[in-house]
């Protein structure tokens, strides 16, 4: 049997982003604008090699192949852009996230929601923040699936606040998992929850035999407690953990927005 273990990710570690504002479609960035905060019109943090960073250390994690947290400014956004073979899971953090695919889908979700792409065969589609005046924030996850040229498929959930208030809410599951009532199901034997906990409050997850998890502090900051040492993580920061343990969850005198995505471990 595996020993429990975590292994944190700095935030300070992580490959930044701000691309050209044409790459996207996008006009030049504003020099002064008062809703802006940032000069460039896109923000990304980078957990895993992606676009223009290589890093063979941190090139996936189990089947999480990409974490992206994009910080993306008013009236700006990722224009119509190809996705195939891909399970796309998007959590909004802050803003309002505009969605529209070749499948006809069209629509825009704000904070707790979660929504999901299986690009399978070939899908395009626009990610944009048409708010003129606030920021738009969103963790978006690739995950790798069980199997390509799935039909495409899109769906979401607008999300609860009270479901994952001092509670880890299952928002995403395996499709083939008939045992949970999670609102987004992809194809693959993957799971992310996700909980908004008050200061110095707790809240648990049980990690099994041979499965693993990463860890993003969202908001705020929390303690992780794998049985073995506490690890502190600030917003931005991640942790790999590895069971079997229960994780403990301990947020920071300003509380804590986390975000879990669990799988089947790396085979030695």
């Amino acid at each position: 049997m595996s020993t429990p273990y975590a292994e944190v990710v700095e935030g300070d570690t992580l490959f930044v982003s701000e691309p050209n504002p044409a790459w996207f479609g996008n006009p030049k960035n504003l020099k002064q604008h008062a809703h802006w905060t940032n000069s460039n019109w896109l923000k990304s943090r980078f957990h895993f090699s992606f676009a223009e960073y290589h890093d063979q250390n941190r090139s996936r994690f189990g089947v999480l192949r990409v974490m992206n947290d994009d910080l993306v400014q008013p009236d700006r956004g990722f224009g119509t852009h190809p996705h195939a073979n891909m399970e796309i899971c998007t959590y909004v953090v802050s803003g309002e996230l505009t969605h529209q695919d070749s499948m006809g889908t069209e629509e825009t979700l704000q904070r707790g929601a979660i929504q999901f792409m299986t690009a399978g065969t070939g899908v395009r589609h626009s990610e944009t923040n048409k708010n003129t005046q606030l920021p738009l924030r969103f963790i978006q996850m690739w995950i790798v699936p069980r199997e390509v040229s799935l039909p495409p498929c899109y769906g979401s959930n607008q999300g609860n606040f009270g479901a994952r208030h001092n509670q880890l809410h299952h928002v995403v599951a395996d499709v083939a998992n008939e045992t949970t009532q999670a609102p987004v199901k992809i194809n693959q034997d993957a799971n992310i929850f996700v909980s908004e906990i008050d200061a110095e409050f707790s809240v648990s997850f049980d990690l099994g035999p041979s499965r693993q998890a990463y860890l993003l502090c969202i908001e705020g900051s929390v303690v992780v407690d794998p049985l073995l040492f506490p690890k502190v993580l600030k917003q931005h920061s991640a942790a790999k953990l590895f069971g079997p343990s229960v994780m403990n969850f301990r947020a920071g005198s300003d509380g804590a927005h986390i975000l879990l995505v669990e799988m089947l471990q790396d085979a030695p």
